[in-house]
């Protein structure tokens, strides 16, 4: 009787983390993709992060944070990646706009300015970006994020995820007009 019961609840385990994949398996290959840069690369790490997650499952509690958990054991993934390649370095060497060029719809002037700008200036504008500056801009814009699911993230109080996101708008206003400006 105890190995039924056993057998129905890994059951309905597998199915609720097969949903799971079907809902956000995309989205965390996409981000994978966009850190690594790599197809082939990606895929391993995508697998990695589908195992991590599918060992942790039973002892995940928090349904609601699912998607930030997922993120979480991705960036966690490409972290020791590169810890083991030391090649941090390309983190942040990544194309931001390949996927997500248009995800973004926002009234302020900032964000209406960032999203005008082409590919390549804005990979420009945000490699002159600290990488504190940058990681919260890519998954708040490109990976549409919340503020919370950022802070869960990257283990980083939501207070210091506003003033960061603020102080980055802040850096980019100013470069990104004088790119316009030069353009024009």
């Amino acid at each position: 009787m105890e190995s039924l019961l056993i057998q129905d609840n890994h059951l309905e385990q597998t199915n609720i983390f097969e949903q799971m994949v079907k809902e956000h398996g995309k989205s965390i290959y996409i981000y994978v993709l966009s850190l690594v840069k790599h197809k082939e690369l990606a895929e391993d790490l995508y697998q990695e992060v589908l195992i991590s997650a599918y060992l942790s499952f039973p002892t995940f509690e928090d349904c609601k944070k699912i998607k930030s958990w997922l993120y979480k054991i991705a960036i966690n993934k490409c972290r020791d990646y590169w810890r083991k390649e030391k090649t941090s370095k390309k983190f942040w060497e990544e194309s931001i706009y390949t996927y997500a060029r248009d995800t973004s719809v926002s009234l302020e002037p900032e964000e209406t300015l960032i999203s005008q700008c082409d590919k390549e200036e804005m990979i420009g504008t945000l490699e002159e970006l600290a990488p504190i500056y940058k990681e919260p801009l890519l998954l708040f814009y490109y990976h549409n994020q919340t503020l919370v699911e950022i802070s869960d993230h990257t283990n980083t109080p939501l207070s210091t995820v506003k003033t960061r996101m603020k102080r980055a708008k802040e850096q980019l206003k100013p470069k990104v007009i004088s790119k316009k400006m030069i353009s024009m």
